[in-house]
């Protein structure tokens, strides 16, 4: 283990400068060569960590873990030992593909750290010995001296000790859209990560100015590598899995119960022991519904399919469904509700407030031509402004209004001095047409109405109690301000010396600044209301500012926004209870987005969370659903996510939850008829063996009517449009499984049915002297004509099947016919009717069996029009 520097880890933002460097023993010319070497040794190297990827062996392993399949393979042992090799050949096939399956969705490697690893530079400028050196920055360790630049991106955790104009973009972890301006002095020791300004953290950008500082956390240490720990982990299982899980292990136990029950009356009846094995494997490969992982991939791929042409990538099957059941969206700002870049949104002179949009007074372009002078944006090779968030925003204002000309603004001034935070202003001297030179400052507005005599435009007496009024204003609307004042210099004043105690400015009036909302998320936010889905703002930003843009966007605000120091002092039961009044969470670290998060998980809700910045990352991990943003959005955030949105519009999310919602609606309806089908498999069997006759169904033949007559019209029920006005209805309660009280009242009622008629067709054979294959061939018809007419019952819950065109899922009539049409090509092809132990009928049997079938619809058909004639007259 490394031997630590100080006996605990200190709050290192809160300490002044000469104590850290004490206890981390840096002297002025930094560590020694020698030094350095024994603290790599030491805390070894200025990397994060990496889980190396699961085994293959252990993923192939996994998909043999259910219940069901654990059956299936011992009906395989049981069909081998007994040489039954079509049988054997057979479901092991049903095996190979879905483990096949399982195996390609889980081969997925984990990404998570690796793209976290990516953040970390691969230089860094360090002093050691007296000399700088550029060095890799893996080779940091705690207690160097580093060196920072405009453009450089922090290699470690560093305590500043040394700032001119330092400003850092912090925004992938504290979703701040501002740049943070970087001071040496220490802050209160519970600040908050994006208040810790004394802090540089390994992974962000400086956007302006210089620093010097000492590394205190490298690797896993960094604020960067306590993300890394809280993504690191298997996701949890989406709703879909857990219900599918639950589903599985209930059939199991239903199929146990049945074979143990059904073997042990045949011997007590006085049935072999060959036979009754074979009976019992007929029975297991008849109740369970072998396709079901099948036609969960598909139908869940068709979701993938119809989301990516509405710009949502999806990175794992279940999220597609799981966006159906969600009710509640716990969203990032910056980035995500929001476009990450300031802009002008408001003005105000001594004529009041006004809009940059609109028609501007002389008061008002001169207030903006005033921010663009004093100004460090610049043009870069792409066209476009780069610099400090506050400049660019003023500039790209002024320049839009025609208040200044890119000529002027890119002109070398006369004498300039960069924002310095405790002076809380930049200033600018400019030569004018006519040879005077001007002072413009910019600043915090109160810092400005001290330095001012005068408010432009304002004819009768100055008052700073007006100004610092409109300030307040405009910061309760969650604006960032900056007010601009001017001078014009005498002649004879040098321009340096101007520069040294800016005074007597004439304030030309003040600049509200806001991170817009992105076009049409408020519009997406009513959609989500009206579907049941609850949207909350989680966010780094400062309380005002994000109650403002929640209020914007017609996100619910009655309540004060909940913050990171409250939610330290609330167990996870107040906590809950507060995020039941609440819809806004700000100033909140990662930790806190993931406790919040895994608070609601708890209760009754499933969760979508959207992000795009590293600190978004672990509650993207956590959520039962993950969506982050694919432009802007940061490797670290997609790899945690399970839903990428291409074009960065919370608008998609909306789309997308439709179409989750069409997908569970298609999962159910094939649940349905494969459960209806399998319930009347172990009705027509049981009650085979009771009445004593000869095996109904050989397990090859139930294999063929599961998996090549059902299956087939399972999948193409997963193509099944939408029925309409998803979006009205409230999502799927988490207590509800895959199936509704309604359906599974049908599935028990249309499989007993199905199973019933089957033995008594089959009864009906024997005793008119068919022989046994003849019998089983006239069985297998009449069910798989059941099917053709219980796939029409399952299109619709709730409407009539004569309500809808047969050619509105062209694929599923094809299907339908063809099953029929296959089975029948089957019986008249001798090669084939010898393996499946099948013989060619007649017409008339056919048209037998199909009226028997079609009762089955006209139950489905009664009961749905009974419902609607009792939801009418309610």
């Amino acid at each position: 283990m490394p031997q630590p520097l100080t006996s605990q880890r200190p709050e290192w933002h809160a300490l002044d400068a000469e104590r850290v460097r004490e206890l981390l023993r840096t002297p002025d010319s930094g560590l020694t060569a020698v030094e350095a070497e024994e603290r790599l040794s030491d805390y070894g190297a200025n990397a994060l960590p990496v889980a190396p990827p699961t085994p293959w062996w252990r993923v192939l392993a996994r998909q043999f873990v259910s219940p069901l399949i654990a059956i299936l393979a011992i009906a395989a042992a049981i069909t081998a030992a007994q040489q039954h090799w079509v049988d054997t050949a057979a479901i092991g096939m049903v095996l190979a593909l879905n483990a096949a399956l399982g195996f390609a969705q889980e081969r997925k490697a984990e990404h998570d750290v690796r793209a976290l690893q990516s953040l970390a530079s691969t230089n860094a400028l360090v002093l050691r010995d007296g000399v700088e050196h550029v060095i890799e920055s893996a080779a940091l360790v705690p207690g160097d001296l580093v060196k920072l630049e405009s453009g450089a991106q922090v290699p470690a955790d560093l305590r500043l000790i040394g700032v001119n104009g330092l400003s850092i973009d912090e925004s992938m972890l504290t979703g701040e859209s501002i740049a943070a301006v970087k001071g040496a002095d220490p802050v209160a020791a519970d600040a908050a990560t994006g208040d810790r300004l004394s802090l540089a953290f390994s992974g962000t950008f400086v956007t302006s100015g210089r620093g010097t500082g000492i590394v205190v956390a490298t690797g896993a240490e960094t604020q960067l590598g306590a993300i890394s720990g809280l993504v690191v982990g298997r996701a949890s299982k989406t709703p879909l899995q857990k219900l599918t899980h639950a589903l599985e292990r209930r059939i199991g136990l239903i199929v146990l119960a049945t074979i143990v029950f059904v073997f042990g009356v045949g011997l007590l009846s006085g049935y072999a022991v060959d036979e009754m094995f074979r009976t019992a494997v007929a029975l297991a490969v008849a109740t369970i519904p072998e396709s079901l992982p099948i036609i969960l991939t598909v139908a869940m791929s068709v979701g993938v399919s119809r989301m990516a042409r509405r710009g949502a990538i999806v990175r794992t099957l279940p999220s597609v469904e799981t966006l159906g059941s969600t009710t509640v969206i716990a969203s990032d700002k910056t980035g995500t509700l929001t476009e990450n870049r300031l802009t002008v949104e408001q003005l105000w002179t001594a004529h009041g407030f006004e809009s940059p949009t609109g028609p501007l007074s002389d008061l008002a372009l001169q207030t903006l031509r005033g921010g663009a002078l004093t100004n460090e944006a610049q043009r870069g090779h792409d066209g476009t402004l780069h610099g400090d968030a506050v400049d660019v925003a003023m500039a790209e204002a002024a320049l839009a209004t025609g208040a200044v000309h890119e000529t002027e603004r890119a002109a070398d001034p006369v004498a300039h001095t960069p924002y310095e935070p405790q002076l809380r202003y930049s200033q600018t001297v400019r030569r004018r047409a006519d040879g005077r030179s001007v002072l413009y400052v910019k600043g915090s507005p109160e810092t400005l109405a001290a330095m001012s005599t005068s408010l432009w435009g304002e004819e009768e007496g100055y008052s700073p109690g007006r100004v610092l009024e409109a300030n307040e204003t405009m910061a309760q609307e969650g604006l960032r301000v900056i007010a601009v004042g001017f001078r014009v210099l005498e002649p004879h004043e040098d321009a340096t010396a101007a520069l040294a105690d800016p005074a007597g400015l004439t304030l030309l009036g003040m600049e509200g600044m806001a991170d817009p909302p992105r076009p049409d998320v408020a519009a997406a936010i009513a959609d989500c209301r009206r579907a049941g889905v609850a949207v909350k703002m989680i966010t780094g930003d400062h309380p005002i500012t994000a109650e403002a843009i929640a209020r914007r966007l017609g996100i619910e605000t009655s309540s004060p926004p909940l913050t990171g120091a409250e939610i330290a002092m609330l167990s996870d039961d107040e906590l809950a209870a507060r995020l039941t009044k609440t819809n806004v969470a700000a100033r909140v670290s990662p930790q806190d987005k993931l406790r919040i998060v895994r608070v609601l998980e708890d209760g009754p809700d499933t969760v979508a969370v959207t992000g795009d910045g590293v600190n978004d990352a672990p509650a993207l991990r956590a959520a039962a659903i993950g969506v982050s943003m694919g432009r802007s959005g940061t490797d670290v955030a997609r790899e945690a996510s399970d839903l990428v949105l291409t074009d960065d519009n919370f608008t998609t999310i909306v789309h997308a939850i439709e179409q989750g919602r069409v997908t569970f609606a298609a999962i159910r309806k094939a649940t349905f008829f494969l459960l209806s089908n399998a319930v009347a498999g172990v009705i027509a069997l049981s009650i085979n063996l009771i009445l004593d006759q000869p095996l109904i169904f050989l397990p090859v033949q139930i294999l063929w009517i599961n998996l090549v007559t059902c299956g087939i019209q399972d999948i193409a029920l997963a193509l099944e449009p939408a029925e309409g006005r998803e979006l009205h209805r409230p999502p799927r309660s988490r207590t509800e499984g895959v199936l509704s009280r309604t359906l599974w009242i049908r599935t028990f009622v249309t499989g007993v049915w199905m199973g019933a008629f089957v033995v008594l067709v089959y009864g009906w054979a024997l005793h008119q002297g068919y022989d046994d294959q003849r019998a089983r061939s006239l069985a297998m018809v009449t069910f798989v004509l059941f099917n053709f007419f219980q796939v029409g019952s399952a299109r619709a819950e709730y409407k009539s099947l004569f309500a809808l065109s047969p050619f509105r899922n062209k694929v599923l009539l094809a299907t339908a016919v063809g099953a029929v049409v296959l089975l029948w090509a089957v019986m008249s092809w001798p090669v084939s009717a010898e393996l499946l132990g099948l013989t060619q009928l007649s017409w008339a049997e056919w048209l037998g069996a199909g009226a028997v079938a079609s009762t089955v619809l006209i139950i489905v058909e009664l009961e749905k029009l009974a419902r609607h004639v009792r939801g009418a007259s309610r």
